[in-house]
């Protein structure tokens, strides 16, 4: 796991678990949609939504309504 990645528009790299531990301290939304069909016709339709955040970011995050 000591895989460079180059960070996008510079010449400077970052290890991929610098990156993933970056975005898992901060979450982020995994959305999207899957639609079956035959002839044109829509059979199925399937809309997907996760969050990827780690269990320390969650546990300071605010879980409960107001």
């Amino acid at each position: 796991m000591t895989d460079l990645v180059p960070a996008a528009g510079t010449d400077h790299r970052i290890a991929l678990v610098d990156l993933l531990d970056r975005v898992l301290a901060g979450g982020v939304v995994v959305s999207g949609e899957l639609t079956l069909s035959i002839a044109d016709v829509d059979l199925v339709h399937i809309s997907l939504r996760t969050l990827l955040t780690s269990v320390s970011a969650a546990g300071e995050a605010s879980w409960t309504n107001p």
